[in-house]
């Protein structure tokens, strides 16, 4: 006889059951659809995310994309990635009414190009901001696009409307690039060339400043505004900024003045790099007289060092001006004797004016006080120089 087995559920816990399983159903049903997103998966068809940034002077661009390979699996498709697996001209994708589609510049979502700052492409202007980056194919030519819309999912939500700019590159052949791959070919101080790379093809373009020096002063100026003008020494930076970039000279030389003295926030400190800055700077206004008086006061200053001394004779001597740097080598020799650097100024200082005995037996002694191997083996080298006859400055 089979035994019948019967389970009991007691209904208090039934019911306990019940509401709880109603309230995950709850709390199902109200979150939103979009949350399902936030996972964390691979990307759609094994497109790695990628991106590439470059400064530009204080701009900062950057190019985030996803990148497909040319061979995908058994499909290899070298050679036929350009006019073929990318159509040239404009595409119907099949997707979302967009029959004349741009090519998306990478896989999945948006290409992004964001800038920091105002800068031109291929010449032409463009805001900061960010921009979905697009591409018309072209056998000799492509346009290139930057939208307004800078979060779609590639080019299927593609509308002209939105375009902030549009430009023409040339493309050009290229290394063998297995994945599509954004990088910066060319780095100049105020423009680099951006390019796509793929197969064997490449698409460059150029993204430049009108004035890269400019920007930089107008960081240094918005940042002496905040507590960075409570510090001498920043003033002084921002001063040697403009002196070594000949740029801002009057607004520059209001800063060394302040670096040197600064009856407000930060006291100013009158020191040797402080007086020489701000000598420069009245030299580079025209203020000649004062200029002098600041680089002499600044070479005769308790702060002054040999080395220091000895680089400003240097700077003099490349100026041009070789009876001033003869002055100032041996005016560092008679405040600092028998110091590092001192012997080495009277050697260029006696190669400037031609007697070759005296600049060798003062490189000798400054072999002897070389500091470490690198200075020993330079001075050994201008040693044989001399010896030839040769002028080593």
């Amino acid at each position: 006889m089979r035994r019948r087995i019967g389970i009991r559920i007691d209904t208090r816990v039934s019911a306990g059951i019940s509401v709880f399983a109603a309230l995950v159903l709850a709390a199902v049903a109200s979150v939103p659809l979009h949350a399902a997103t936030t996972l964390s998966l691979p990307p759609n068809g094994d497109n790695p995310q990628a991106s590439v940034a470059q400064a530009l002077g204080p701009v900062r661009v950057t190019i985030d994309y996803s990148s497909p390979r040319v061979v995908r699996g058994q499909n290899d498709r070298k050679g036929k990635i350009w006019g073929d697996l990318v159509p040239y001209g404009m595409s119907d994708l099949g997707f979302n009414g967009c029959k004349d589609c741009p090519y998306r510049g990478g896989a999945n979502e948006n290409t992004v190009f964001t800038v920091s700052h105002d800068v031109k492409v291929q010449g032409q202007p463009l805001p900061a901001g960010r921009y979905g980056l697009h591409f018309i194919p072209g056998e000799n030519e492509w346009t290139v696009i930057f939208s307004k819309d800078a979060d779609a999912w590639g080019s299927f939500w593609y509308d002209p409307k939105l375009d902030a700019l549009r430009v023409t590159a040339k493309p050009a052949k290229t290394d063998y690039h297995e994945w599509l791959t954004y990088e910066f070919t060319e780095r100049d101080p105020g423009k680099v060339t951006a390019a796509l790379e793929w197969d064997t093809l490449q698409i460059p373009f150029t993204v430049s400043v009108d004035d890269v020096n400019a920007l930089w002063v107008e960081g240094l100026r918005r940042e002496l505004r905040g507590s960075a003008g409570f510090f001498w020494q920043n003033w002084q930076q921002a001063a040697d900024f403009c002196a070594q970039h000949k740029t801002n000279l009057a607004e520059g030389l209001t800063w060394a003045e302040r670096a040197v003295s600064d009856p407000t926030w930060s006291g100013g400190d009158e020191n040797f790099g402080t007086l020489m800055t701000l000598s420069t700077l009245q030299q580079l206004n025209g203020k000649t007289d004062e200029a002098k008086a600041n680089f002499d006061k600044a070479v005769n200053h308790k702060t002054a060092t040999p080395i220091q001394i000895h680089v400003a004779a240097r700077q003099l001597l490349t100026d041009g001006k070789k009876d001033e740097a003869v002055r100032l080598f041996q005016l560092n020799a008679k405040k600092f004797p028998n110091q590092w650097p001192v012997h080495v100024g009277l050697m260029r200082a006696y190669s400037a004016t031609g007697d070759t005995a005296k600049a060798l037996s003062e490189a000798k002694l400054a072999v002897a006080q070389a500091p470490d191997a690198g200075n020993k083996k330079n001075l050994e080298g201008l040693i044989k120089r001399l010896e030839s006859g040769q002028d080593i400055n």
